[in-house]
């Protein structure tokens, strides 16, 4: 490393603490101000709720904004799925491309609307225009205002006076597409456009190359899902090897603003959950934790993939990795993407060294709550931050309150579900596909690392994540079957208990700070945040990291590789 890579790491980590708490108050504003107060766009967000046949004024309880949930994405996966596998009698197609197969448009469908964005295929040569168009990237935004729909749904039941509402699923989920990430990306796109990134509707160019071999030139509407894909914290490619392309990721400039862009947002609504319960102090604490975590597993990482490596004999390996971006880059993407919810890669993840490697899958295990995808991080964070304030009220025999709320039984069983469902889902999966005969005849790789491509397809998927470790053949029946459930289950396993959270916690009354009160916004609470957080995904995955990535390092650095 250099000068130039530190100060890169330091300007991009300085952005994100500036820019943060002013994009979370803007949110807020927009969530929450009222329709006389919109003006021009008020007009525009009423006429939508018309043609829709949508009451914006419905107040939801959990049930009724659990259901709405679940059948806003059911009604996305079937259009998906159908786009897909008729494809090749629709228009927008000028390769001809043919229909997808039912299994991996049941994979990709899943995987779009769950926020995963997991690709068992390859961009160019297999989706249609318009089905990255009107299928990948309306369900790039719509899965992201979910996740964003459901923490509001959650600082509205933290937060506000007993009530029973927690607000309209079609309002959060209508003003987060339209007035957040709909002109977000517009700008984000016409940015991508000037670097380089394709965006036409073309069909593929012919060109010869210098050694004289002829090669296709893929085309297409590639920025505009681009800039959601990052923005949403979604990752799915255009091309096959994602943001490695350089039609989709061509300068250094644009790799560096795509950076920012995956955790801008996830980051930003801690500080509106902040505005919601009218104190910055607790958006701080969240932050800070959120914000340790990332820096220590990126120091992690980079000084891991800088070391030296027996097996190659040198340090900071460019396998697997563009000359355009370097190691640096590879290993700065690598944790933002596996610390969101965000499945790009620049580089291949399974050529990182094991600690680099096991890193990014340790982040994705964690429940990508550091910072995580927009709203789904934040929310996953919750679930640690009312487990750390039960856990410590044990130990100093109080019952535990969070923002003045009491924790009882019914939300400790919920936080347990929205933690060990995924977790379950995880391991029982990888468990299975090590052993199963039809499983192993896609790997690439033996031993301990043919574990970790495993591994990490599993915790992608359940953490819906969707980047993968690269070697494993996924795109067979048995992954696309078997990755898809797990996709659902990391989904909608914490979604629906987070839900049921908000629900129990809206009901409660708030009682005054008292001399026994637990602060929960000071530096003791982050440290035992991040204690939680680490000790609980450390118990539950580090028998299979140390199968994995762990023994893969020290067999490497006796000069022993797989």
């Amino acid at each position: 490393m250099n000068g130039y890579d530190f100060f890169q790491i330091f300007i991009t980590l300085l952005i994100l603490v500036v820019a943060s708490p002013l994009i979370g108050k803007w949110m807020f504003r927009i969530f929450e101000i009222s329709n006389s107060e919109t003006g021009l766009t008020h007009k525009f967000e009423s006429a939508f709720y018309r043609v829709a046949g949508i009451d914006p004024k419905e107040e939801m309880d959990w049930k009724h904004y659990s259901l709405a949930v679940l059948v806003f994405n059911f009604i996305g996966f079937v259009f998906l799925f159908l786009i897909q596998i008729l494809q090749s009698k629709l228009p927008l197609n000028p390769q001809g491309l043919a229909d997808v197969s039912w299994h991996s448009a049941f994979n990709s469908a899943i995987s779009f609307m769950t926020n995963t964005n997991w690709q068992g295929y390859s961009g160019e040569s297999t989706m249609s225009y318009l089905t990255q168009v009107l299928g990948l990237t309306v369900q790039n935004f719509v899965s992201a205002a979910t996740g964003i729909g459901v923490v509001l749904a959650l600082c509205r039941g933290l937060t506000q006076k007993s009530s029973r509402s927690l607000g309209n699923f079609w309002k959060d989920l209508t003003r987060s597409t339209l007035f957040i990430l709909l002109p977000l990306s517009f700008v984000f796109a016409l940015v991508l456009i000037s670097q380089g990134v394709v965006q036409n509707f073309s069909s593929y160019s012919q060109a010869v190359g210098l050694d004289g071999i002829s090669q296709v030139i893929p085309q297409g509407p590639a920025a505009s899902q681009i800039a959601i894909k990052q923005l949403g914290t979604n990752g799915g490619g255009f091309f096959g090897v994602n943001s490695a392309h350089p039609l989709e990721n061509p300068t250094p400039l644009s790799n560096w603003m795509q950076l920012i862009a995956i955790l801008l947002l996830p980051a930003s609504l801690v500080f509106t959950f902040g505005e919601y319960a009218k104190s910055r102090r607790q958006a701080w604490a969240i932050f800070i934790a959120m914000g340790t975590m990332l820096v220590v597993g990126l120091s992690a990482s980079l000084v891991a993939e800088y070391s030296a490596n027996p097996v190659l004999g040198h340090a900071a390996v460019m396998e697997g990795k563009e000359t355009r971006l370097g190691v640096t880059n590879s290993v700065i993407w690598s944790v933002f993407t596996s610390a969101a919810s965000n499945g790009s890669v620049n580089s291949m993840h399974s050529s990182l060294s094991p600690i680099s490697g096991g890193i990014a899958m340790f982040n994705i295990m964690l429940g990508e709550v550091i910072f995580g995808g927009v709203g789904a991080g934040l929310y996953g964070m919750f679930l640690f931050v009312l487990l750390t304030v039960f856990l410590s009220g044990l130990m100093v025999g109080r019952t535990p309150e969070y923002l003045g709320k009491k924790i009882e039984a019914l939300e400790i069983k919920m936080v347990i579900l929205g933690v060990i469902i995924p977790s379950a889902a995880i391991l029982i999966g990888a468990g299975l596909s090590s052993v199963l005969p039809v499983a192993l005849s896609s790997l690439s790789n033996k031993g301990p690392h043919g574990l970790s491509e495993i591994l990490y397809a599993f915790a992608s998927a359940g953490g819906n994540n969707g980047s993968a470790f690269a070697g494993l053949n996924a795109n067979t029946v048995y992954y696309n079957l078997a990755l898809g459930v797990v996709m659902l289950i990391g989904r909608f396993g914490v979604i629906l208990p987070v839900l049921a959270i908000a629900g129990s916690m809206s009901l409660k009354k708030q009682t005054p700070k008292g001399p026994g009160t637990f602060v929960t916004d000071s530096p003791l609470f982050v440290v035992l945040l991040i204690g939680v957080v680490i000790v609980v995904g450390g118990l539950t995955f580090l028998p299979a990291l140390s199968l994995g990535p762990i023994i893969e390092h020290f067999l490497m650095s006796l000069g022993r590789s797989f």
